[in-house]
Order: structure tokens, then sequence, then C-alpha cells
């Protein structure tokens, strides 16, 4: 913990905190335009990208390595707009997603956007703030990165692979007339009930590996990949995809078949 600037990164704690608002503020305002509070899900990878490009324009006067700082950025920013690119891509022509449907159906009369902003946009800002803050820290930390920073390089490369991929995959596999209604169990979907969820997985967990520069940096830190990895098994990634899932013909079989989250050979 010697040598970290505590107080340069208190401080930058707030502008990272303004950049996921500012984000969330924009999409709000989009949302109310097109009348669509879905696209909020594409913000959420821009949000992660904006938190680093703005924790790495005010940590330049601090003692954090300059190598380290550049690694830390380029891996949020490729993984948070490839992201966004892509639910932005997926989500052209579809109406309301059911999920914020069943959710602003709870909203006082004439008060659904107020009901968004306050259970969506603030929820989801306050996330991408707490998830990356080892992208904030890891812009202080001093000292080049180690062999636990490349293997964390190497696990994000894992992730955005199978994110990647998988997301690819699916595209393809639901471009086909011929797949409707079907449950796609080809690629690694064959090894995994859901390799993007994975991918993310192993993306802020080798963040974190490159960012922690030292024990201290990385227990104060270490809440962001567990808050994200409890979103993508427990939260409102897979549990609750599965859910709605449950009931489609073919799932119960392949779910019997193909690991819930960790990749593995299926079982016959």
């Amino acid at each position: 913990m010697n040598g970290f600037p505590w107080g340069d990164w208190a401080a930058g704690l707030g502008w990272a905190a303004g950049a996921a608002l500012a984000v969330m503020l924009v999409t709000f305002a989009i949302a109310v335009r097109i009348g669509l509070h879905r696209v909020v899900d594409a913000a959420w990878g821009v949000g992660f990208a904006a938190v680093a490009a703005v924790s790495y324009v005010v940590s330049g006067a601090s003692a954090g390595d300059d190598g380290r700082r550049l690694v830390i950025l380029a891996l949020t920013c490729v993984w948070g707009l490839r992201l966004a690119l892509h639910i932005a891509w997926r989500g052209r022509g579809h109406g309301e997603d059911p999920r914020y449907e069943k959710m602003l159906s709870k909203a006082p009369e004439g008060r659904r956007n107020r009901y968004a902003f306050r259970m969506v946009y603030l929820l989801q800002g306050a996330l991408v703030w707490l998830v990356s803050l080892p992208v904030q820290a890891g812009m202080y930390a001093p000292g080049a990165i180690g062999w636990v920073g490349w293997a964390g390089c190497a696990l994000w490369a894992v992730g955005l692979y199978f994110e990647a991929v998988g997301d690819r995959q699916m595209a393809r596999f639901k471009a086909d007339p011929a797949n409707k209604g079907k449950i796609m169990d080809r690629g690694l979907w064959s090894l995994t009930r859901h390799p993007n969820y994975f991918g993310d997985f192993c993306v802020w967990w080798g963040i974190f590996l490159v960012a922690a520069g030292s024990w201290g940096v990385a227990g104060l830190t270490v809440v962001g990949p567990l808050v994200m990895s409890y979103l993508l098994i427990w939260g409102s990634g897979k549990r609750l995809l599965e859910r709605s899932m449950a009931q489609r013909p073919g799932f119960r079989e392949y779910a019997a078949r193909t690991n819930g989250f960790f990749p593995w050979a299926p079982r016959k």
C-alpha cells in the first residue's frame, strides 16, 4: 500500500461517478425521446469506457505507471465499446424489452419516466461506478505490470473470446429461420449455457488482476469483480434468463448435458 496516492484516488472517485452519471443522463434523454428504455443496455458498456477514459485523464499527474494505465484503458474500452455496439445492433427494430415493460408497469400513473430514471438509470450508473473500482484504482497504482497483471491480460483475452464468439454464434443461429424455437447448443454454447456471461466474468477478473498494484489496493477493489460475478450468475444474468427459458422445448435436455456457467465438455 506504500506509495499509492490515496488522496488523488479519492478525488478521482468523484470524477468517475460523474462520468457514469453523465452517460446515464444522456441515455435517459435518448430513451425518453424515442420511447424505448432498452437503450440503457447498450449504455452499460459505454459507461465503463467513459469511467476508464476519465480516470485515465485525471490520473495523469499521479504516480501511476503509464504502461499499466494504458493497458487498463485499452482493455476496458475494447470490452465496453464492443459490448455496446453488439447490444445496439441486436436490439435494432425491436420494441421495448419485456423486462423493462414488467418493471415500469409498477410505476405510479404519469411517472413512468421518473420511475425508470430512479430504478434503472441511477442504479446502473451506481453499478458501473462500483464494478469499475479496479479500473479507477489501477490508474494510480505505481510500479510496472508484473506476472500477475499479464496473467490478467490473458484471462481478459479468454473472456473476450468467449463473449464475442459466443455472441456471433448466437446471432448466426437466430438468423436462420430453420432454428426458430430451437435451443442453441452448438459451438461454445455446447460447452456452457452462457459463454457470453462467462466471458464477462473472465474479463472483469482479468482487469482486476491487471489493476491490483498491491494487496492493499486489491483488497479494497475486489468488490468490483465480486459484484459483477454476482450479477452474471445469480442476479440479472444467468438466473433470470434461465427462468424465462425453463419452459422452452428442449431446454431441460440441454441443461442436463451442458454446464450452467463454467465451460466443460458436454455430458452424455
